[in-house]
């Protein structure tokens, strides 16, 4: 799994979660786009995010995704080893003029965070009928 994600670095990520203190390793989480009729569809994963923890953000034109993960340790147990990388998750994407940004869909079920984009009805092509002269 750990191969399969991009490690950006560590950093503050306090801005994404309001824990001013809190480092955390950042990884670039892994995604499939997909087109279908007049809607993109971004599917990442994010193997470790809690539901509550998922943070979609849309400033402009920018697109953020953030998933926050907390170690786990049994109640009452301490890590002697642990072998499994946790960190947050962050993705950037801008998006283009195409994309109807009032309705843009987010769900997120077993650590994958699937968003539908729709194509702006001014943007979507148009038939222009052609008249004999």
């Amino acid at each position: 799994m750990a191969q399969e994600l991009t490690t950006q670095e560590t950093r503050d990520v306090a801005e994404a979660n309001g824990d001013a203190n809190r480092r955390a390793m950042a990884f670039t989480p892994a995604v499939d786009i997909f087109e279908r009729d007049d809607t993109t569809v971004i599917m990442a994963d994010m193997p470790g995010v809690a539901p509550g923890d998922v943070d979609v953000t849309l400033e402009r034109q920018v697109l953020t995704l953030r998933g926050k993960v907390t170690p786990y340790a049994p109640e009452g147990y301490r890590a002697l080893s642990s072998e499994y990388r946790v960190g947050d998750y962050i993705r950037v994407f801008t998006l283009s003029d195409e994309i109807d940004q009032a309705n843009i869909n987010a769900a997120f079920k077993n650590g994958v965070l699937r968003l539908e984009l729709p194509r702006s009805p001014e943007t979507k092509p148009k038939k222009i009928s052609v008249k004999a002269a």
